[in-house]
């Protein structure tokens, strides 16, 4: 592993994680190349900034459940051969219910390149202290779907409203068709793609 790149859980107590694409509950349905372990690894300024928002969020009730962060770019090229692949009537109805796999890149929701391949974005979202689920909004992880965007007329519009603030708050950027999906403004690494293995 890069000396930059560390395992989140490490430098951020308390935060929770949940690595879909080490897992079969994501959009290709299967573990994805790279993801060797359920683990989630980011640069240490993400971790730095990753550890403001977990306790901004704490201080509001909340703490934070990561899905993703650093992505090998042989992840992000494993997704374009799963993009020329038939589809999968189940993956489809709950992650892309209308449109194409190959409408994915051309939407803007999947990338040839993406940022998280330079370890400085995550994919995430809140759940509450006391009770420990998830809060509720308005739509999973990785659902490819207008109603998956910043403003989209949901009711649990205020909870995404709520995470955004926090990471904005901390130094983060918003990806305007995932409300899950935050980039640190300053990048330490903006033009380069890693492709070393999560293990």
């Amino acid at each position: 592993m890069n000396p930059d790149f560390v395992f989140v859980d490490e430098h951020v107590p308390g935060v929770r994680w949940d690595a879909k694409y080490a897992t079969w509950d994501n959009f290709t349905g299967t573990p994805v190349d790279g993801y060797l372990v359920n683990r989630v690894v980011g640069t240490t300024a993400l971790c730095a900034a990753l550890d403001m928002a977990q306790q901004k969020a704490e201080s509001l009730g909340f703490g934070l459940l990561l899905w993703d962060c650093y992505r090998p770019q042989r992840a992000v090229d494993r997704f374009l051969r799963w993009a020329a692949e038939p589809d999968d009537p189940a993956t489809k109805a709950r992650f892309h219910p209308r449109i194409s796999r190959a409408e994915m890149f051309e939407k803007g929701y999947v990338a040839r390149k993406s940022g998280h391949s330079r370890g400085g974005t995550v994919d995430l979202t809140l759940y509450h202290l006391e009770s420990s689920e998830l809060v509720a909004m308005g739509g999973g992880h990785d659902l490819m779907d207008p109603v998956s965007h910043h403003g989209a007329p949901v009711a649990e519009a205020a909870h995404r409203r709520h995470l955004c603030s926090i990471m904005e708050a901390c130094g983060f950027r918003r990806y305007d068709t995932e409300w899950w999906h935050y980039t640190l403004i300053d990048e330490p690494y903006p033009d380069t793609y890693f492709d070393f293995p999560i293990a």
